[in-house]
Formats: structure tokens, sequence, C-alpha cells
């Protein structure tokens, strides 16, 4: 669980990793661990250690908490691609990106480390090898970097927007466009440290969409590409235009209509990455397909308007 802690007025003008290591009482090569690994930051700023802390800055303090029992491996995590210097798998949903505090569950890298796959060392403790992320709740393609030359040959291509992110997601009425560009900044909601908001104090953010499949006024299936990476984007996105995602009550969708289609999760799978590969640069393709929940609930979408209409 995340913890926000405002800045303290002693401590304003302070170096971040002092600061944090007298918030927390706790050495200054610690508090700088902390900050490198993600597990300390301010909120809505980039700040490296050495940085000034300003008076109105917010804390975060994620502390991973030391597990008390052994992580359960995801057996059904399957690998779509592999060779020595990257690996990329189909993402169940109920599996997250990497331990953080408080989650229990299986996760992509300690499921990997379990089976024996070699992952870099490069990268922040307990996310080594992780240059992007998917959402326990959100299923599909996510790359992890087994040598030291594609963590950072592939955390530049990210970076620099130059990997191909296609998801599909079925969102919630009729989209009155066949293809369209949302660009509205993200930042986190002030009303709860887990759901975030289109702000004008948030980053950039850049969603593009195309209509694959329209189901009259209740969902369209949309095919969306992501020029930046922010957490929930397309959730955030598609909810701030009124066409949350199918499932994601978190963000406005219809619980009735979740239940009628038998979802406990958004609609929502990460189904390509295109990306030039680090040591090759050959220009490679990884595709998936849509798990069982996911196709059930289309396949009832679809009997839905066919007998509507």
């Amino acid at each position: 669980m995340s913890r926000l802690v405002p800045a303290p007025d002693a401590l304003v003008g302070k170096r971040f990793d002092v600061a944090v290591a007298k918030m927390l009482g706790i050495s200054r090569a610690k508090a700088a661990d902390l900050i490198e690994t993600g597990q300390a930051r301010i909120l809505e700023r980039d700040i490296a250690k050495s940085g000034a802390l300003q008076a109105g800055d917010v804390v975060e303090f994620n502390l991973v908490e030391e597990r008390t029992e052994p992580e359960p491996v995801c057996d059904d995590m399957a690998i779509v691609y592999e060779d020595d210097d990257i690996v990329v798998v189909d993402k169940p949903v109920g599996v997250a990106a990497h331990a953080s505090a408080g989650w229990t569950g299986p996760t992509v890298l300690g499921s990997l480390l379990q089976r024996g796959v070699h992952i870099t060392s490069y990268g922040a403790a307990g996310r080594q090898g992780i240059v992007s992320r998917l959402d326990v709740g959100t299923s599909g393609l996510m790359l992890v970097c087994k040598s030291d030359l594609a963590y950072v040959e592939m955390r530049r291509q990210f970076a620099e927007h130059e990997v191909v992110k296609t998801y599909h997601a079925l969102v919630q009425g009729g989209l009155k466009e066949d293809r369209a560009t949302i660009e509205a900044p993200i930042g986190r909601a002030k009303v709860s440290d887990f759901r975030f908001c289109v702000t004008p104090s948030g980053k950039p953010a850049i969603t593009h969409w195309d209509v694959m499949e329209r189901f009259g006024s209740e969902a369209t299936l949309v095919s969306v590409n992501l020029e930046t990476g922010r957490t929930h984007q397309i959730r955030v996105h598609f909810s701030s235009i009124g066409h949350p995602l199918v499932g994601d009550p978190m963000y406005g969708a219809n619980p009735v209509l979740a239940a009628e289609l038998g979802l406990d999760r958004q609609w929502l799978h990460a189904m390509k990455l295109e990306f030039r590969h680090p040591r090759t640069h050959v220009w490679t393709t990884v595709s998936s397909r849509y798990p069982a929940d996911l196709a059930h609930a289309l396949d009832l979408m679809r009997e839905r308007h066919a007998s509507a209409e």
C-alpha cells in the first residue's frame, strides 16, 4: 500500500535523500536506495536524490515489504518469444509485473526467475529487466530483458516511443468517429491513491484508436495504439470522453453490463508488440490472442447485438 506524506516544513529545501532519511528514520544510503527503486518519490514531478524538497511537495512511499511466504508461480503464463536478449510473455489477468507493497500474488518477474529464465541485473531492485509494465487487471504481451544490452536499448526504445504497442479494448457506447486521437495529460486523482484522471498538471499522454467492430449504442471494439505509457492511460482516456472500458467500474463502467457479459475486470488486452530487436535491429512483431474471459464476453456481446437487430 502506498502512503502519502506532505513535505514537513522543517525539511523544505533539504536534499530529497536527506529528507527521506529523516522522515523514515533510516540511513541516507537506504533512503537513496528507496528513491532509486521508486519506493520514495514526489507526486506530480520527477526528482533526483540530490534534488531539493519544495514547499507543497507530497512524498509517496510505496515500500516493498519482505514476503513471509514464497511468491506463487504463474504456471500458465505463456512465453511467446524468447532468445538470449529478451523474453515476451502473455501475461494473464491477476499477475503483477513485479513485486510491490501489499501484493501477495504472482508476478511476471518472479515467475520467470523461478522458472529458471535468466534476467539482466540492470534496473531497480525487484524490477530488474522490466522496461514497461501492464496493470494486474490487464492481460497481454509484456517484454522483459535478459541481457544488459537489451535492457539499455529497449529502455531507450520505450522511452522514445519507438515501440508500437497495440491493445484491443471494448468500450461502452457507440463512438461517433471511426478513428481519432485523445491527447490529454494524466495525473494522480486527488480523491484516491489508486485512481488517475485527466488534469492540466499531469504528464502528457496520447492515445490513438480505430474502430474494429460496433455493437450499436451499447459498445464498440477498438484497436488502440499508445504513443505514451501512463498508468491506466487507456482506461482514463476513454472514460474522459464518456466511453469507459466495459467491466471497469473504477472509471465509470456499468456494472450490470459487465455482469451480463461475465466480466470481473476491464475488457482490455495487449495484443501486439512491434520493435527493433536490440541486438540484430530487425523489426520484430509478436502477437497474442484473446484470453478465454474476454473472448467469451465478446461472443456474448455479438449475440446481444444480433438479437437486438
